[in-house]
């Protein structure tokens, strides 16, 4: 059975874990180990979390029968739009409801707060696209952003109407 915990700075730690255990899985066939070892760095330290959160940014961890399996992030960024920062689920649990469960639990969120569209970025070569596009993301714009060091993330900007 899934249920839904919001995350705060004491939960960073747990956070951190669940991430390193998703990340380097989900993007070593898509960017190489030195854009992933920065990438962690730059989103994913404790004192980059601290700061998502103090900045606003809502994280939220998904439990399944009492064990942390996946996290997510969301913000209202303007009137009526969020964006989905963040939303990664352990391999294991993957395909199994959990992440349409966590999304399910934003969307709730977000209509609560008046919201009217979700919308997130996820890398061009990224398998999740699918899984978005089937719960009625669309694809609004392909974008490329310079995150420093070098590196560029090639991604799609996704939007669902709630």
């Amino acid at each position: 059975m899934h249920s839904i915990k919001i995350a705060g700075n004491s939960d960073i730690d747990l956070i951190r874990v669940l991430c390193f255990q998703v990340w380097p899985q989900t993007y070593s066939s898509i960017i190489s180990q030195q854009q992933i070892d920065y990438m962690l760095d730059m989103m994913y330290s404790k004192t980059s979390l601290e700061k998502q959160m103090s900045d606003g940014a809502q994280f939220v961890i998904v439990y399944q029968n009492e064990e942390p399996v996946g996290f997510a992030s969301f913000q209202k960024i303007e009137n009526g739009l969020f964006k989905l920062h963040k939303i990664y689920v352990l391999p294991q649990q993957q395909g199994k409801g959990t992440g349409r469960f966590l999304l399910d639990y934003i969307i709730q969120q977000i209509k609560n707060k008046n919201g009217t569209a979700l919308q997130l970025q996820v890398n061009k070569q990224n398998e999740a696209k699918s899984f978005y596009e089937k719960i009625g993301f669309v694809v609004i714009e392909e974008c490329q952003f310079d995150i420093g060091n070098g590196f560029i993330m090639d991604d799609y900007v996704m939007k669902k109407k709630i």
